[in-house]
């Protein structure tokens, strides 16, 4: 790195380390003369860094907000907390804000020097989360892998333990992650079954990119398709329901991520949910509080009438 480049660098960092420098300031931090900071000004200048100069007292140079946010300098301390912040947002149930944590820790992991990355581990490995029986903690070298296949195409291997506690080997192809807050789930292609599979972060094992690429396929709507999944791919029955109210209403009882709803007409709407268990699935819609029917299967409609008459029995008593 030439000295004239390595000082344009120091430079910046200065300015976005506090609001103003005066001329004299900056000149002295760089040791040089105010003349060659007004020339290493001009260079950030045209390289798209939007620097104010202000005369008079308390006037000097200010690094302004730009029409796109530029590259920023940060210093080994910053860019610890900044990737500690970043994991413990990727994990978060913030809506949006875990994707975009996710994509900015996978750039600033890219570039991190190996004793700096040995920090931010030692502070996470040393933090310990309250988390609800329901959440699915995902490893954020799981995410960081993931993140940065999907983003350069590139194959990935793992082992994954499917619903059942069946084990598998996986050779995929990556295309996007997908949260509903609680968990991570991967749409992939797999390269074995040669179809589209949606897969659980947090039911892989040994996650590998293997360094190949792979040309893009034309894929599904990744929040559609995982929301498909998960709500009935996974159940022995999947029924659907008409409930006899608006849809608002339905949906306030249930999680977007284990049902599906479609919206028939002003007062019905059609549920879409799976389960092992059909007499479960029954009490399960009964807890939304208005009338409905099952449209199918029949072992979900027979349940309906078995957990009726098993109700009728219990007030004639």
């Amino acid at each position: 790195m030439s000295e004239t480049t390595s000082r344009v660098l120091q430079l910046l960092g200065l300015l976005q380390s506090r609001r103003v420098w005066t001329g004299e300031e900056l000149a002295e931090r760089l040791g040089v003369t105010t003349r060659s900071v007004r020339r290493d000004i001009d260079r950030l200048r045209d390289l798209g860094y939007p620097v104010h100069a202000s005369k008079g007292h308390g006037g000097g140079y200010q690094l302004g907000a730009g029409a796109a946010l530029p590259p920023l300098l940060l210093d080994p301390d910053e860019a610890v907390a900044m990737a500690v912040c970043l994991r413990l947002a990727a994990g978060g149930s913030v809506a949006g804000v875990g994707e975009a944590a996710l994509r900015a820790l996978s750039k600033l992991d890219q570039v991190m020097p190996s004793r700096l990355r040995a920090q931010v581990a030692a502070v996470h490995d040393a933090t310990v989360t309250l988390a609800s029986s329901s959440d699915t903690p995902v490893a954020p070298d799981v995410l960081m892998t993931l993140a940065r296949a999907c983003r350069d195409h590139e194959h990935v291997a793992t082992g994954y333990v499917d619903i059942r506690g069946n084990a598998t080997q996986r050779r995929l192809e990556p295309y996007q992650l997908v949260t509903t807050g609680r968990r991570w789930y991967l749409l992939a292609y797999d390269r074995d079954k040669r179809d589209w599979r949606s897969l659980r972060l947090d039911r892989m094992t040994d996650v590998r990119a293997l360094g190949s690429t792979f040309v893009p396929r034309e894929a599904p709507d990744a929040a559609t398709y995982v929301q498909r999944s998960i709500s009935s791919s996974p159940y022995r029955y999947v029924a659907r329901v008409r409930f006899h109210a608006p849809e608002r209403v339905v949906a306030q009882h249930f999680s977007p991520a284990s049902v599906t709803i479609e919206p028939e007409g002003d007062n019905t709407c059609i549920v879409t949910a799976g389960a092992d268990d059909p007499e479960r699935m029954v009490f399960y819609f009964a807890t939304v509080g208005c009338d409905f029917e099952v449209l199918s299967p029949p072992e979900v409609v027979r349940a309906v009438a078995a957990v009726a008459e098993r109700l009728q029995r219990s007030v004639s008593r």
